[in-house]
């Protein structure tokens, strides 16, 4: 039985949580593999990533900053991957290079464990960035009709309006027109970095303001608690936390490359406790 070979290309990727997780999911689906973290410093770039797709490893994950300077490297491309201009996971189909976005996806996955509702939903998007380019797609795609989006520059925020379905109606808003009108949301969504650590003290909008019962989700997963989600705990709304769509977009990057299903299980609240840990 040959071995499944696996890894991360980004810079940096030292501290990466993804060789654990997926340990857990090749134990589960009884495959024996590896996954290993690869290094690759943007001067190498082209040099590195060539020498690793020749190396006979059947696929890995891309981090910042090669999401985009991957793509030229690649055979094809899935279609959501194309239009979102992203690729996060790549993997060897006979003989051919594939590259796929599972981030955004990843993220409705973790998102409809505590939202079941679509149509109806009006979601607030904070951020623009590429991270909000997989989401926004990803939302739409699956049925989520009214997707606003705040950004800090309005024209950016504009570009992601070409991933649309017929049927989305998204506003273009400023952060300050967003925390006017908080209280029309039942989802937020915060995409950027703002509140990571060590800046954890940031926090991007005030939640002063939210709807009875909103849902409040931050993608940022170091700390755990972001100021966000502190500030909307305070506003009585329930949370979403970040790591748990890099647990959702593990598991469908996982399904490309083995062709198995695999379940979250007790894996979040395992993947908590490494978080809170570390």
């Amino acid at each position: 039985m040959s071995i499944l070979k696996l890894g991360l290309i980004g810079h940096p990727v030292e501290q990466s949580l993804s060789p654990w997780i997926h340990s857990q999911f090749m134990e589960q689906a009884g495959i024996e593999g590896e996954y290993n973290l690869y290094p690759i410093e943007p001067e190498a770039f082209d040099t590195k990533i060539k020498a690793l797709m020749q190396s006979g490893i059947d696929g890995f994950n891309i981090t910042v900053p090669y999401k985009q300077r991957i793509i030229p490297f690649l055979d094809e491309l899935d279609p959501d991957a194309e239009k979102i201009g992203a690729v996060n996971t790549a993997v060897r189909k006979n003989g051919k290079w594939i590259g796929y976005n599972t981030d955004g996806s990843g993220y409705v996955r973790a998102m409809e464990q505590v939202i079941p509702a679509k149509d109806s939903l009006h979601i607030l998007m904070l951020g623009a960035g590429g991270a909000a380019r997989g989401i926004y797609r990803a939302l739409v795609a699956q049925g989520f009709r009214y997707v606003d989006i705040a950004n800090r520059t309005i024209s950016k925020a504009e570009q992601l309006l070409q991933l649309q379905e017929p049927e989305t109606v998204t506003e273009i808003l400023s952060y300050r027109e967003a925390e006017q009108q908080l209280s029309t949301y039942d989802v937020i969504i915060h995409t950027s970095s703002v509140g990571m650590s060590p800046n954890s003290d940031e926090q991007i909008i005030s939640m002063t303001g939210l709807k009875s019962g909103a849902v409040v989700s931050d993608i940022v997963y170091k700390p755990i608690e972001t100021k966000l989600l502190q500030s909307a705990n305070q506003q009585k709304a329930s949370i979403h936390h970040g790591h748990s769509m890099l647990l959702y977009q593990a598991q469908y990057a996982f399904e490309i490359w083995s062709g198995k299903q695999v379940t979250i299980g007790d894996l979040l609240h395992r993947l908590e406790q490494r978080l809170t840990e570390a």
